[in-house]
């Protein structure tokens, strides 16, 4: 194999393939990226056996040649030692030449690396997926899904399946539902489905998480094919695998309240930051507790306690306050989590009492929400 390539297209490509790779793994090639040159191009593929990605730069693009194919072949070289070489190399181009028993030369300007490949042939393949159950998203709105669904995720593995997010797709809408049992956001979108499939897995929140960080902020559409035990996200040049998790997810419907007895809708910003402040002070566990309350001509009041430390009180005016009086009290960190996830420069929170889930929307959008379980401390 031997090829001259562009550095800053194989540099992009190893950074997203990379992703995929790590140290901790039992099957040792795994360690390494598999790079396969053809006439068409050459191929990194990076695993960790949950997660696969494979990038491909083509031979020529819109009139420019980004690889030089000389001989075609495989090899598979360690990753971290290949990913740390290629971001130093001192020109713009590489040349990549695997010679006997698997040595692989890396040369660019006056500099040369030597380094031991291992056999591609022993690379596990990737999984085969048949293309026919495809919807497609337009590429910016997925990553606004993912950012604001995957936060809410558990990190305890007591639930494995909490850990990812609950992907529906019924009559061509997209649900992402993510909860990790004291807090729950969910997002739906339009998609553009094949065949109207109907589908429901849960995708690890690391592999989304992965994938929102390789894709572009661009509206173009990718790809998403849902098997048995796979998803594969294919974009232009890339291909993202994952396996899915496995067991039922929890019927999160009953847990959003169908009336709301206290509606307060106000400035998302000012909302934030105060709530931002208390949390300064509040440093109950590691659940930062702040108390929330509706006041006399539309205002509220955010405030938090830590009798060895001090206190904090804020008073925040709301747009409208509607129905009930009410004291409550709940996480800062998943309020601010909440608010952060959320557009629009005001939001309405709904309130079915103290004790009960209460749920935080923009105005006029029904296609995402936010739901809190309150803390007991009145």
């Amino acid at each position: 194999m031997r090829f001259i390539i562009q550095r800053d297209r194989l540099v992009q490509s190893v950074q997203d393939v990379m992703k995929a790779v790590t140290s901790r793994t039992t099957i040792p090639i795994l360690t390494g990226i598999k790079i396969v040159a053809t006439e068409d191009g050459v191929t990194l593929t990076g695993s960790d056996s949950d997660i696969s990605i494979e990038s491909f730069i083509p031979h020529e693009e819109a009139g420019s040649e980004n690889v030089e194919i000389k001989q075609t072949g495989a090899i598979v070289l360690q990753a971290r030692f290949f990913s740390e070489i290629v971001k130093k190399l001192p020109t713009d181009s590489v040349e990549i030449e695997v010679q006997n028993h698997l040595q692989t030369i890396i040369r660019s300007g006056k500099s040369e690396f030597n380094l031991n490949g291992l056999d591609a042939e022993e690379y596990p393949h990737l999984p085969q997926i048949e293309e026919e159950n495809v919807f497609r998203i337009p590429t910016d709105l997925l990553k606004t899904m993912i950012r604001q669904t995957v936060f809410a995720v558990s990190t305890s593995e007591t639930r494995p399946v909490l850990t990812g997010v609950n992907w529906r797709v019924e009559n061509n809408e997209l649900t992402c539902i993510a909860t990790d049992s004291h807090r729950l956001a969910l997002r739906k979108a339009r998609v553009e489905a094949e065949n109207n499939g109907n589908y429901n897995v849960v995708i690890p929140g690391k592999s989304l998480n992965e994938l929102s960080k390789i894709l572009d902020d661009h509206n173009d559409p990718i790809d998403i094919v849902i098997t048995e035990n796979q998803v594969l996200f294919k974009a232009k040049h890339l291909l993202f695998f994952s396996r899915l998790l496995e067991g039922n997810y929890p019927d999160t419907s009953r847990l959003i309240p169908n009336e709301s007895k206290t509606d307060v809708v106000i400035n998302t910003k000012d909302f934030l930051q105060a709530i931002d402040r208390a949390a300064l002070l509040a440093r109950d566990g590691r659940n930062n507790v702040v108390k929330f309350s509706t006041l006399e001509g539309g205002y509220v009041e955010i405030s938090s306690n830590t009798p060895e430390i001090g206190n904090v009180v804020e008073e925040v005016q709301t747009e409208t306050i509607e129905g009930e009086e009410l004291k409550i009290s709940f996480s800062a960190k998943y309020m601010m989590d909440a608010l952060k996830a959320l557009e629009g420069t005001e939001i309405k929170v709904s309130f079915t009492g103290a004790m009960r889930p209460f749920f935080i929307r923009p105005i006029n959008d029904e296609s995402i929400l936010q739901l809190i379980l309150p803390v007991r401390t009145y």
